[in-house]
């Protein structure tokens, strides 16, 4: 898997990279096939009412798709987690899916029908 890495309005330190890469590179056991990853993450200038909002960005390719999922937190590092766990939902889902049309294809192989 080929990852880039990018911060928007805060320096991005070594340990914040290997972190978000570290997470990354984790839902590889969920899904083998990810081509590539494009992570964002930063700061939000907007809501200075509420504090420092961060948020974390993952853009994955899977073939045929592109997935993307954004959170926020008052915390950068709460932010990568959540959008690691709702990736995890995500590709065991998108897993099932590629799945289940793999048995279809083989039942119609045999000559079942399959409605």
């Amino acid at each position: 898997m080929k990852i880039n890495i990018q911060g928007t309005g805060i320096e991005l330190t070594e340990a914040i990279k290997r972190y978000a890469i570290e997470k990354t590179k984790s839902l590889e056991k969920y899904f083998d096939n990810i081509q590539q990853a494009d992570i964002d993450v930063g700061m939000n200038t907007q809501r200075h009412n509420k504090g420092k909002i961060y948020y974390a960005e993952i853009n994955l390719s899977v073939p045929g798709k592109v997935l993307r999922v954004v959170k926020e937190s008052e915390d950068l590092y709460k932010s990568i987690d959540k959008v690691r766990d709702h990736f995890k939902v995500e590709l065991e889902k998108l897993k099932g899916k590629m799945r289940e049309i793999d048995r279809k294809d083989l039942r119609n192989q045999k000559g079942y029908q399959v409605e």
